[in-house]
Parts: structure tokens; sequence; C-alpha cells
């Protein structure tokens, strides 16, 4: 599950990214990657955390999502779920 989001571009600011993708680990646990930065920018920030239960890593990636929305950021690309449940 992956989705790209962005602020929308304001006169001279550069727009930002955030970026969250989440995937099953070979071991069956699951790990929520963020990143985050400017768009175009040479340096991003980023953060891994790693959940036992998918239904733990869902509601703390549906949280970084809906925290950003609120922070106005627009989904640009958003890609539905391919693994196994």
């Amino acid at each position: 599950m992956r989705v790209f989001m962005q602020t929308p571009a304001a006169g001279a600011d550069v727009p930002r990214y955030y970026q969250l993708v989440l995937e099953q680990d070979l071991l069956g646990g699951w790990t929520l990657f963020r990143e985050w930065g400017q768009q175009g920018a040479h340096r991003a920030s980023s953060k891994r955390e790693q959940f036992l239960e998918r239904d733990a890593a869902l509601a703390a990636f549906e949280r970084a999502r809906d925290a950003q929305l609120g922070r106005g950021f627009r989904v640009m690309f958003s890609q539905g779920f391919d693994g196994p449940r």
C-alpha cells in the first residue's frame, strides 16, 4: 500500500511531499516507511516502523495519512493493497 501526497504550489514556496509505504516483510511482520521533504531538494527525512500485526500497521498508516491531510497535503498518487492478507 502506498500513498504520495503534496502541498499545493503557492507563490515562491516550493511544494512539500510526504510518502507512506506499507509492506509485509519476509517474516510476516509489517513495515511502515515514511518519507518527507521538499520537491526537488536533495535531502529528505525518513522514518521506519515495524509492526507484528497487519491491523496495527494499517491503523498507523491511516493515522499518518490523515494527519498530513489535515496539514494541507493532497493525495497525488495512491496504490492499493496487493499482498496477502
